[in-house]
């Protein structure tokens, strides 16, 4: 699993009431590898950015979230209502159609960046391309793609079709295309990561068992979000995403049931993303 990002740490631990405490953070962030330096110089980069305010020095200091909470890279949650989806998935509740949606695009160099931006919604949405300007997938993503076109005033040079009948190079069988066109070995092996932990007890005390979840929700974040939430139709069984899911759900409820009331606002998080 990839370095988890110090100011992930930060806001991971996270309050209810908007506040970190610093011996709590300077805690974990060593249980977790990370040095009292690299906390040092990650806290006074967010208090820089305007992004926390801090009462007091070192591990006395309390820090305090200014204003709305902003982005802190890695994100914390992946979007509930793609989690809620993958689960309805892993329960046989959101069978495929057989249908292929298809966007195309065509978008000057003058309009790089909103041709840029619109590339990326596409593949965080989990559609992969075919080739220039086209992309595809296997989930009714419509809806998402057009607001963001009509956002990016690109909605003329969108063109969105459905069908049953895709060819790629030859490969028109549904789960061939699917090896073909996304990493699904890659993926599956995000998600082994992601079980191992969730499988792995948590050290006893309260500074392991949030190191434990933060560790957690930046291995479901890291396997969730490349995810394209193929249907299970189009997937090899059993699908590793699954297995993983279901155990991450659990561990979060053993970790969720050991917290203190007042702890981090994570553990709400989680509990509503996966309720």
């Amino acid at each position: 699993m990839s370095a988890i990002p110090t100011r992930m740490v930060v806001h991971a631990l996270v309050r209810e009431d908007g506040t970190v405490a610093g011996e709590e953070l300077y805690e974990v962030a060593a249980l977790l590898g990370m040095t009292d330096q690299q906390v040092r110089l990650c806290v006074k980069r967010l208090v820089t950015e305007g992004r926390f305010t801090v009462e007091g020095r070192g591990r006395r200091a309390v820090l305090r979230l200014a204003g709305a909470e902003p982005g802190a890279g890695p994100a914390l949650v992946p979007e509930v209502e793609f989690v809620r989806h993958a689960y309805r998935q892993d329960r046989g509740l959101e069978p495929w159609d057989g249908l292929w949606h298809a966007f195309a695009f065509a978008v000057p160099e003058s309009a790089r960046a909103a041709r840029d931006s619109l590339r990326d919604a596409l593949t965080g949405l989990g559609a992969a391309p075919v080739q220039g300007g086209l992309y595809v997938t296997p989930n009714a993503i419509g809806p998402y793609v057009r607001a963001h076109a009509a956002d990016l005033d690109l909605s003329e040079a969108l063109t969105c079709l459905s069908t049953r009948d895709l060819a790629v190079g030859g490969t028109s069988d549904p789960r061939a295309l699917a090896e073909r066109l996304w990493p699904l070995p890659e993926i599956a092996e995000r998600y082994g990561e992601l079980r191992a932990l969730a499988e792995r007890p948590a050290e006893p005390g309260l500074p392991a068992g949030l190191a434990h979840a933060v560790a957690l929700a930046a291995a479901f974040s890291a396997a969730m979000l490349p995810d394209p939430l193929l249907p299970p139709e189009l997937l090899p069984q059993p699908w590793p995403g699954a297995t993983a899911r279901a155990a991450a759900s659990e561990a979060w409820a053993r970790l969720g049931a050991a917290a203190p009331a007042a702890g981090p606002r994570l553990f709400r998080l989680y509990g509503e993303a996966l309720a």
